[in-house]
């Protein structure tokens, strides 16, 4: 048996607002590193050894990962930061309101952009070519917008190649990351229809901990608060 750590970030900037964000930066606000801590003293509390912390490339998850881990007594661990454990990327809506978005597209529409598995978001006109961040990667990786679906064919394949061997080997591992990022991983590994993921939602900074069995089935599942 084996644990896994899902946690999204503590508060941003933008929860805070009500914007939308996806690839672009937002910092913790003070309350989201208060939840941070919490959430690092709630894991502390379960004294589960980790082996590696996976973590997007976006400021709000590094932080977020960087006090849980000061908490846990655990800041020696690798820690492996990619891009495909970024959030989804929301396309035109990044930086809008979501309440304004309701108001002026209606709420089903708006709905279907933000819980449907495979409904994208307005596009961008062109991706952001200018973050340094992803100088090192080909230009293809820069999404106009994705759909849960279209970041679940990012974030799958990292999970296949660098999680799941690990938790195979009997290693424990945490994962920091964000909401979309999390409900597409819970997606697969709870084995959730895609008519039902919709009903899924992932709170700032509660730990999610499961046990998995040698095939990486699902023995239990606990939310920490």
């Amino acid at each position: 048996m084996v644990k896994l750590v899902l946690l999204r970030h503590g508060q941003s900037t933008a929860n805070l607002a009500n914007e939308y964000t996806g690839w672009s930066d937002s910092p913790l606000t003070l309350e989201g590193e208060q939840q941070a801590i919490k959430a690092g003293n709630l894991l502390n509390e379960e004294r589960i050894i980790f082996s590696e912390l996976h973590t997007s490339i976006l400021t709000r998850a590094i932080k977020t990962a960087n006090i849980v881990l000061d908490c846990i007594n655990q800041s020696n661990i690798q820690i492996e930061k990619t891009w495909r454990l970024n959030e989804r990327h929301y396309g035109a809506l990044r930086g809008l309101n979501k309440q304004w978005t309701r108001e002026v597209y209606g709420k089903k529409e708006v709905a279907l952009w933000r819980r449907s598995f495979t409904t994208v978001p307005p596009r961008m006109d062109k991706p952001d070519e200018e973050d340094r961040r992803y100088y090192a990667y080909p230009k293809s990786i820069l999404p106009l917008a994705e759909s849960l679906k279209n970041a679940s064919d990012r974030i799958i394949p990292y999970w296949v190649d660098n999680i799941a061997p690990k938790l195979i080997h009997q290693k424990n591992q945490i994962i920091v990351a964000h909401g979309s990022t999390l409900r597409a991983l819970i997606k697969y590994i709870e084995e959730i229809s895609d008519s039902e993921i919709d009903g899924v939602e992932v709170e700032n900074a509660i730990p999610i901990v499961y046990e998995l069995d040698n095939r990486l089935k699902v023995i239990s599942k606990r939310e920490l608060r």
